[in-house]
């Protein structure tokens, strides 16, 4: 039967799947690592309390890019450059997601709006992190090889979230509450096609790699294809909510360590 648990154990049992997911995650968190690191420095007087918060943002993801390639190292192998069609970074940012590297390598402070579009594109792209996080935990939680990077990254990503939410709704309290809400609608309808279009790469490189037949692909891509359709009608609305989180100050103090194999 073709389940979620099934591919993924799948790719995990074969070297140059394993190779290309290990590869596609470590690059897109170590970029979000540097770009959260810039942020972190160019944060506007007005909201320098949230400095540290948003170091140990990119100081996690940093920590997870290093974490999935210590998992390629156990394996002997190295990453591969990431296919630009599978680069959900890369392609967020040409639709207008997060702010342009181009602003984040230069010197000069952001401005508090920039800070309210940060926030609102980090928490659509962080329900998604968190929910792909929890799926794997729930699969691969006590796997001998993957399990223990598996559950420190998803309690990692649930903190972004919760991060996210507490900080916008500080926000939409100062005034931006109508700014946060189109920004995060705007956001939204960018990323599930991102996320559609990256899904529908990921899954022909696999393909290829895995030599499925010709069957499987055609399920899995109007299974993609439906999931986009339920979340452009439907789903999008869970990832433009707010609500206080349980754990305030998530992001308070340091990054905790990697796991020792990292």
């Amino acid at each position: 039967m073709l389940t979620a648990k099934s591919l993924f154990q799948e790719i995990l049992d074969h070297d140059e799947s394993f190779r290309l997911f290990c590869s596609i995650a470590a690059s897109g968190e170590s970029q979000g690592g540097w770009e959260n690191g810039r942020i972190a420095a160019l944060v506007p007087e007005s909201q320098r309390a949230m400095a540290p918060k948003v170091a140990r943002h990119g100081a996690d993801e940093e920590k997870h890019g290093r974490i999935f390639n210590a998992l390629l190292r156990r394996r002997g192998l190295q990453a591969v450059a990431v296919p630009a069609a599978a680069d959900y970074t890369m392609l967020l940012e040409r639709r207008g997601i997060g702010l342009a590297h181009e602003k984040l390598q230069r010197d000069e402070p952001l401005t508090e709006p920039d800070i309210v579009a940060y926030l609102a594109h980090s928490r659509v792209t962080e329900q998604r992190a968190a929910e792909q996080m929890a799926m794997l935990k729930k699969y691969f939680g006590d796997h001998p090889e993957v399990g223990k990077a598996v559950r420190m990254i998803a309690k990692d990503e649930d903190n972004h979230l919760a991060y996210c939410h507490e900080e916008l709704l500080r926000l939409a309290g100062a005034g931006h509450a109508e700014e946060i809400r189109r920004i995060l609608r705007e956001s939204v309808r960018a990323e599930i096609a991102v996320y559609r279009d990256v899904s529908l790469a990921v899954m022909e490189r696999m393909g290829h790699i895995l030599r499925w037949p010709r069957a499987k692909r055609a399920l899995l891509t109007a299974g993609i294809h439906a999931m986009y359709a339920y979340e452009r009608a439907y789903g999008w609305r869970r990832m433009v909510s707010l609500r206080m989180p349980e754990r305030l100050d998530a992001l308070g103090g340091p990054a905790s360590s990697a796991p020792e194999f990292a």
